[in-house]
């Protein structure tokens, strides 16, 4: 398992001279398969990997599974089911049956909203990958990677331990902004137009009145072809925005932790780039401030509020938007609203097109008819015979993917890709030459709705 790689770093200094500094980084595991990200597709990729033979780990940057769910506290999960139809299967739904038996999550029948309560979600994804038997390097950020005749090698990673090495047969870029991708070289969706969707941090509220009528009706999120933002509270609020000189805001969606006297909130928002770090910096800041705006405007001008403080912000600013990869098939937004079923559909979404405005308290939602299909080949591109990317950075056009960005649906294509890795793996092939049958017929049989 011992090795070294040569890794060389150029720095550029004031005086327009190039230096280059060569490091000796540690190879510290070999695998079959290694995850990027512990987020809602990193944990089902990895979880499915794993149970199908192959060696696997995951890199995870903070100390915790989750990402936008736990580090984010995006609540509720949406959507697993659709019309009385389940949607998304397999292992993210025993991942749902796991937290709910914890006391963690509360399934919202009959639409298959999930709303949780974030430490029990961490605690849900530990011990899933961990009992499917996952390396874990937490605290550990993706800085690099490292290519051979098109393959990639190894990845790097930065933790306490200073920049480490994996080695893996295959990859799974579940960073969310397709961070393994783009530092690979795979080519990237054009932009669609900018700004790009609103970041927005969630918080949490305790000191609630859940007993009462508004809030125990907008807090659970229920209603099949509504959307669940708090209609009495918005509307009051764009009356009050100008005299308080309040920021832009979104919703406000409101929802059960599962304790008593406290909801999460989705309201704060701005434009920005999370991919760049100084305007993800700026972004961040300015929407702490938000935060605790917004929570004065709630208990001064609610009842309901009226006793309520900030009891948690999230750790990360919520990411709605970021890179998606041109893949082997780019997922258009009329195959997606026509249902169109691809002879490689591997999973499925169901939310409705939801795209935020970058500026402004407005938002463009679509209700689908009938839940949509993925198909395999939007999770690999051309040229790149041992990456297989899942969840929001996967291959969609800017409005199928206002849909598919949601934590269910990157549940679903994070079990398609760990079982997609493993198969290549035991049968030494590249990811474009995965047996469909063979995936489709597994998925099926661990319990996947394609």
């Amino acid at each position: 398992m011992a090795g070294f790689f040569l890794l060389y770093l150029y720095q550029i200094f004031d005086m327009g001279k190039n230096y280059c500094i060569s490091k000796e980084v540690p190879v510290v595991g070999e695998y079959d398969v290694v995850v990027c990200g512990g987020g809602p597709a990193g944990i089902i990729a990895a979880t499915a990997a794993a149970r199908q033979g192959a060696r696997t780990a995951m890199i995870e940057r903070f100390g915790f599974a989750g990402g936008m769910a736990t580090a984010g506290l995006v609540n509720p999960i949406s959507v697993f089911t659709y019309k009385g139809e389940s949607v998304i299967g397999g292992i993210p739904w025993e991942f749902i049956k796991n937290l709910e038996s914890l006391g963690g999550g509360l399934v919202e029948k009959p639409l298959g909203n999930v709303a949780f309560e974030p430490e029990l979600y961490k605690l849900c994804s530990q011990r899933m990958l961990l009992e499917a038997g996952v390396d874990l390097y937490m605290n550990s950020y993706l800085s690099g990677c490292v290519e051979k005749n098109g393959r990639i090698e190894a990845v790097i990673i930065e933790n306490k331990n200073g920049s480490e090495a994996l080695k893996a047969r295959y990859f799974i870029d579940c960073t969310g902004d397709a961070d393994l991708a783009f530092m690979a070289g795979v080519p990237m969706q054009e932009s669609e137009g900018r700004p790009l969707q609103p970041m927005s941090t969630y918080f949490i509220l305790g000191g609630v009145d859940t007993d009462s009528p508004l809030i125990k009706e907008a807090m659970h999120h229920n209603k099949q072809g509504e959307n669940c933002h708090c209609l009495p509270v918005r509307k009051r609020l764009l009356e009050l925005r100008q005299t308080l000189n309040m920021p832009e805001f979104g919703g406000p969606w409101f929802c059960t932790t599962l304790q008593p006297g406290t909801v999460s909130v989705n309201m704060t928002r701005t434009a920005g780039d999370a991919c760049d770090n100084r305007d993800y910096t700026r972004a961040e800041c300015e929407l702490r401030e938000q935060v605790f705006r917004m929570a004065e405007v709630l208990r001064n001008n609610f009842e309901e509020f009226k006793g309520s403080y900030v009891s948690a912000v999230a750790t990360s600013a919520g990411v709605r938007e970021t890179r998606r990869i041109r893949g082997v098939h780019t997922i258009t937004a009329q195959e997606y609203v026509n249902a169109f079923h691809y002879q490689d559909s591997i999973s499925r979404g169901a939310h409705p097109i939801d795209i935020h405005v970058a500026k402004g308290a407005s938002q463009n939602i679509t209700f689908l008819e009938s839940p949509a299909y993925i198909p395999y080949r939007s999770l690999i591109a051309e040229n790149f015979p041992n990456l297989l990317v899942a969840g929001r950075c996967i291959s969609a056009d800017k409005t199928a993917f206002a849909s598919i960005r949601v934590q269910a649906s990157c549940m679903g294509i994070g079990q398609a890709a760990g079982v997609a890795a493993a198969l290549c793996n035991k049968n030494g092939c590249d990811v474009q030459n995965t047996d469909m049958n063979e995936l489709i017929d597994t998925l099926r049989k661990i319990g996947a709705n394609i």
